[in-house]
């Protein structure tokens, strides 16, 4: 198996967890619900534990890995931030952003699982990616929630 290639893969994978950090923490920012800012801040901090858990992986592979989120990500915090001051920052446009947000990392996840991974990276991954379906399930039912009040 090329470490290279699986290096790469995991690369994107922390890319994909530092941007879902960034997200929720600015979400959690712009909330006016205390749940959900609690909510948003505790899914910034489980993106940024899944981030380090694939460095120790990239690095356990011989790889140096990703410290920084992508510019995809950033380029969508800004239109997010651009869409928020339009829209206003209710509580029911942040959690379609954040769904929005959930959608990418669910479909870079499960790209990742269809590539050649040794077999502890393909267990992390697949243990990450249940956790980022989980998030976005309860994302668009709390979406749900607040479109229908």
């Amino acid at each position: 198996m090329d470490n290279k290639h699986a290096i790469s893969v995991l690369n994107d994978l922390i890319e994909t967890s530092k941007d879902g950090e960034k997200g929720f923490h600015e979400c959690a920012e712009d909330v006016k619900n205390p749940q959900l800012k609690t909510l948003f801040s505790q899914r910034a901090q489980e993106c940024a534990a899944a981030a380090r858990e694939l460095q120790d992986l990239v690095r356990g592979l011989g790889g140096d890995p990703e410290t920084s989120s992508s510019v995809a990500g950033a380029l969508h915090r800004r239109w997010v931030d651009l869409k928020s001051m339009v829209t206003g920052k209710d509580d029911e446009a942040i959690l379609n952003e954040c769904e929005r947000g959930e959608d990418v990392a669910l479909k870079a996840y499960k790209e990742a699982m269809s590539k050649e991974l040794p077999p502890t990276a393909r267990v992390v991954v697949e243990k990450q990616l249940q956790g980022v379906q989980r998030n976005h399930d309860q994302i668009k039912s709390l979406r749900n929630i607040a479109r229908a009040s």
